[in-house]
């Protein structure tokens, strides 16, 4: 019986794609630019076309529980994947933008497997060695950027969650540190912690709250 064939770039058409069949593709995609605090995740996933994942979507668009049944698999049945950060340091220092930038770059770079060239969700690249290519809204329209997505998120949440153990005041655990009313609150109520973002307006205005009065 023959094997049915996958479509690997259900929305991006053949005559769109900046890759040959000759090339070694990635996928990359980036989780937790939005939050106040924890590191920047990104992933980079080269997929396996003879051992395809069903259900691969954007992390954003699947449930908590379906990326962790996925993720799992998308490290099994890969030709290669890895995972990297940047700090919080790091991101106040370089700003959201380039920090995020910078953990893509490393996820590629740590792959055991060089691609040739590698497929970034979103409207810009990180500068690297090898080809990059944005594709807006990527995580819905190639399979390996899909991976990519759900192992940065479910690798960020994860980590949360062991930031939660460490400051269990902010309730990091129920909100992976994004602006959430109760992130906020406990903001207020306890001040920044050292894995707060210090670039970012609502942890900013806490340490300096004289300079904002004033303005």
């Amino acid at each position: 019986m023959s094997r049915k064939k996958v479509n690997f770039y259900p929305g991006l058409p053949p005559r769109l794609r900046p890759f040959t069949d000759a090339d070694i593709v990635c996928g990359v995609d980036e989780a937790g630019r939005g939050p106040l605090a924890g590191p920047v995740f990104a992933a980079a996933v080269i997929l396996d076309p003879k051992r395809p994942i069903e259900g691969l979507r954007d992390s954003k668009k699947l449930t908590e529980a379906r990326r962790d049944e996925l993720a799992p698999l998308i490290k099994e049945h890969a030709l290669a994947w890895a995972i990297a950060e940047c700090t919080c340091e790091e991101i106040d220092t370089l700003n959201i933008l380039h920090a995020t930038m910078l953990a893509m770059r490393r996820a590629v770079e740590a792959l055991q497997t060089m691609p040739t060239i590698a497929l970034i969700d979103g409207n810009r690249c990180p500068p690297m060695e090898i080809k990059a290519h944005a594709v807006v809204e990527g995580d819905d329209k190639v399979h390996a950027i899909s991976a990519a997505s759900i192992l940065a998120k479910t690798a960020r949440d994860a980590a949360l969650v062991q930031l939660h153990a460490q400051y269990p005041q902010y309730c990091f655990d129920q909100h992976k540190g994004y602006s959430t009313a109760l992130h906020l609150e406990r903001l207020r109520l306890h001040g920044p912690s050292p894995v707060h973002r210090r670039s970012f307006a609502p942890v900013r205005e806490l340490l300096q709250p004289d300079l904002f009065a004033a303005a």
